[in-house]
């Protein structure tokens, strides 16, 4: 995938392809041959269904996406250059579409600042993600399966031996690591088109890679995990491999979290260093009291966790957070505090989280939580999330509907930039994702019940 930076010379492009999210934060995008492509298009953009990507009423769905250049980037194809670019959405009226989640993120980074709290947010997100050379599934009435090739020893045949224990990837090298060429490749695309990659490396699961992101600003972030997910995708296609961010595509192996390390800046400085418990300042502790408290009622996790898998994902055993908990270097923590870093550098890092969110309303969510704990001056200590042996009396709800049940409740924190029309509708399309999966028995029912 031949990627750079946009140069600023129209003249040079053939086809300008406008790039919109739908509701669960993938890319949709329309394309402009360069001789329709004219300055009426750059400033007033073009019309679509918005019904089709799940946010409005099929009566009520005709929007406006105006192209944003400041995030465009050029693919060269063999038939010809294509500038992408990410899109503003608006209403016929000119006005301000509030389910879509550029201008949810944007929302809320104004409600930061109006309320004095910080002029900033700063993310540095992880993503890990599955590489597989054959998958199959299919589903019906009658039958339904999956079944999964990977050269690291992943699937029924092993073609590539030997290999190493599935448990055992972490940091592991070439030649074990079967795919370093291809997260240098990802890499190389992400960072031509400035996003930024500190570094990449292989995660603890067979077939289980992750690149990690350098801090950006929450909108900035949210954008470029977006365009990231959809190039990691191009680049696999391209080697004829598959790429999956489901949260649990193996059984009885690590899956994949999107963990999201975060601090609130003031001209420039971090307004989570202090004195206080694990080198964190006041604000960071009532900020990180906000996470848990929404993550435990579930209504955080709506967001953050928001599919079925997610929560094949979230069980003991595998570093992933099943508890309201914040510790210093623990991995088990939903609320964890880096230990390698120096005095100075704190921040903290939320590990629920997964892929399948929407990044947008994901880290929108977050900071609400996290402002609503400011605001209410929360203290975790106190409400015992840094006491590791009462865990399991501060355990998540550990499925969809629950997590659903909860935000139904506890929805006001959000409400200052999630409409409560997005929330219900948000509430709508998982509900009927969960009642797709959980009414539907599975090979694993009929080993233990078939013969009951």
């Amino acid at each position: 995938m031949k990627l750079s930076r946009y140069n600023g010379k129209l003249e040079d492009i053939d086809y300008l392809d406008f790039m919109m999210l739908d509701i669960y934060g993938s890319i949709r995008s329309v394309t402009i041959p360069k001789g329709h492509v004219s300055e009426k298009i750059l400033e007033e953009g073009i019309g679509f269904d918005a019904s089709n990507y799940g946010f409005a009423d099929v009566d009520k769905s005709d929007m406006v996406a105006v192209p944003d250049l400041s995030s465009a980037f050029v693919e060269e194809r063999p038939d010809g250059l294509i500038l992408h670019t990410l899109c503003d959405v608006r209403t016929m009226d000119g006005g301000i579409f509030e389910f879509y989640p550029r201008n949810v993120v944007a929302n809320t980074m104004k409600l930061l600042r109006e309320l004095k709290i910080a002029d900033d947010a700063k993310v540095l997100m992880e993503l890990e993600f599955h590489v597989l050379e054959d998958v199959n599934y299919a589903t019906d009435f009658a039958h339904s399966y999956y079944r999964l090739q990977s050269a690291e020893g992943i699937g029924p045949d092993y073609y590539d031996l030997p290999r190493f224990n599935i448990h055992r990837g972490y940091h592991r090298s070439y030649p074990d690591d079967r795919y370093f060429d291809l997260r240098n490749e990802m890499v190389n695309a992400l960072t031509s088109i400035g996003i930024p990659i500190k570094y990449h490396h292989h995660e603890v699961g067979a077939a289980q890679l992750e690149l990690e992101f350098d801090f950006l600003s929450v909108a900035e972030a949210a954008d470029k995990v977006a365009i990231a997910k959809w190039v990691i995708r191009n680049i696999a296609k391209e080697n004829e491999v598959f790429v999956t961010f489901m949260p649990k595509p193996i059984n009885k192996t690590p899956g994949n979290g999107m963990h999201v390390h975060q601090y609130l800046e003031q001209d420039g400085q971090s307004l989570f260093t202090g004195e206080e418990m694990f080198g964190l300042s006041k604000m960071a502790l009532h900020y990180t009291a906000g996470l848990l408290e929404h993550s435990l009622t579930g209504s955080l996790l709506s967001f953050t966790n928001p599919s079925t898998n997610s929560y094949k994902r979230l069980v003991p055993g595998y570093e992933a957070p099943v508890c309201a908990t914040f510790a210093k270097a623990s991995r088990e923590a939903a609320v964890r505090i880096p230990g390698y870093l120096k005095k100075g550098d704190e921040r903290i890092e939320y590990r629920t989280g997964d892929a399948t969110a929407n990044c947008h309303y994901m880290l929108t969510a977050m900071l609400l939580a996290g402002i609503d704990g400011i605001n209410r001056k929360l203290d975790p200590v106190k409400a015992g999330y840094a006491d590791a042996a009462g865990a399991e009396n501060r355990r998540f709800p550990l499925n969809l509907h629950a997590v659903l049940d909860g935000l139904q409740t506890d929805y006001e924190y959000l409400e200052k930039v999630f409409p409560k029309a997005m929330i219900d509708l948000w509430t709508s399309v998982k509900r009927d994702e969960a009642r797709h999966v959980y009414h539907a028995p599975t090979a694993e029912e009929y080993e233990l019940y078939f013969n009951a």
